[in-house]
């Protein structure tokens, strides 16, 4: 499968010398995809000197969400004259084919990065919201390959997409592979790696670790019908449950369980409830009405 997300082929992409040739390419046809900085600059101009690596930082930074385009008014003066360039160093932003921002002279490194942040949001999220829900529907079809391929290809687009490393990792767990869907999270960012999308993600790895393991439902609901207070039987049952499918079912042994004896085995029943609403979607039915029912026997 092949999809398109922007256009960060490394700096030399983000980043080019732009002649009086080019400039058609590079800047106006370049900015109906993504936004263009345009830096009017010349060797002799010691503000240049600042500015102009300042500006490619910025740009870089901004991870393939707007481009940079370098303009020697020295060696096109044409250009120069037809963006009415009176003094330099001269920015423009182009999007869409036209020129929506700018400024002239150096100015402080904040004004540079404000600068543009401002012109990267111009071109919105470079299409990576769609190509998230694209990844997802793929995942929830079963087209595992596809989706673990286009979440990879987010995180070329943006290493912090906290939805793409979800993602990936849901595309193990898919396969039933716990220890990969585990060090593809461990691989996230660590300003990422507590967001609710990864710590959700972890909690199914631990569910799907237990189901590993998880005993035959007949006898463990025999074992429960004859004993309800054997509360391992009763525990195991519920991940027995889950790891059939049936989370309400799991959820409301596990309630039961809290019900008659809420400091077993170190509270597990509670904890246990708490992993599986955290693998549940934070709008999930189950996830609210159990944890509803949890609180309200809790405050007892």
């Amino acid at each position: 499968m092949e999809i398109e997300l922007g256009q960060t082929d490394g700096a030399a992409e983000l980043i080019k010398d732009v002649s009086e040739a080019t400039f058609m390419q590079d800047v106006i046809e370049a900015s109906q995809e993504v936004p263009v900085i345009v830096d009017f600059w010349a060797p002799w101009c010691g503000p240049c000197k600042t500015l102009g690596p300042a500006l490619e930082a910025a740009v870089t930074e901004a991870g393939g969400k707007v481009r940079m385009a370098k303009v020697n008014v020295d060696e096109n003066q044409m250009i120069a004259g037809q963006m009415r360039v009176q003094s330099i160093p001269t920015v423009y932003a182009f999007f869409q084919g036209q020129p929506v921002d700018g400024f002239q002279g150096a100015v402080p490194p904040s004004e540079i990065n404000a600068f543009v942040a401002r012109v990267a949001e111009l071109g919105g999220d470079g299409g990576l919201a769609d190509a998230i829900a694209a990844a997802d529907e793929m995942l929830e079809a079963g087209e595992v390959q596809d989706a673990a391929q286009t979440y990879a290809a987010i995180l070329e687009e943006d290493p912090n997409s906290v939805a793409a490393y979800a993602g990936l990792a849901r595309t193990h767990l898919a396969v039933d592979n716990a220890d990969d869907a585990e060090a593809t999270l461990n691989g996230a960012p660590a300003e990422i790696s507590d967001a609710p999308e990864i710590e959700a993600v972890r909690a199914q790895i631990e569910l799907a670790r237990q189901a590993e393991s998880a005993g035959p439902l007949a006898e463990l609901r025999a074992a429960v019908d004859a004993n309800p207070d054997d509360h391992q039987s009763r525990f195991d049952l519920a991940v027995a449950m889950n790891a059939d499918g049936d989370v309400q079912g799991a959820v409301d042994e596990l309630l039961e369980l809290f019900r008659r004896d809420r400091d077993w085995n170190d509270a597990a029943a509670k904890q246990q409830l708490f992993t599986l609403f955290d693998a549940l979607d934070a709008k999930d039915p189950i996830a609210l009405t159990g944890r509803r029912k949890l609180s309200s026997m809790i405050f007892v």
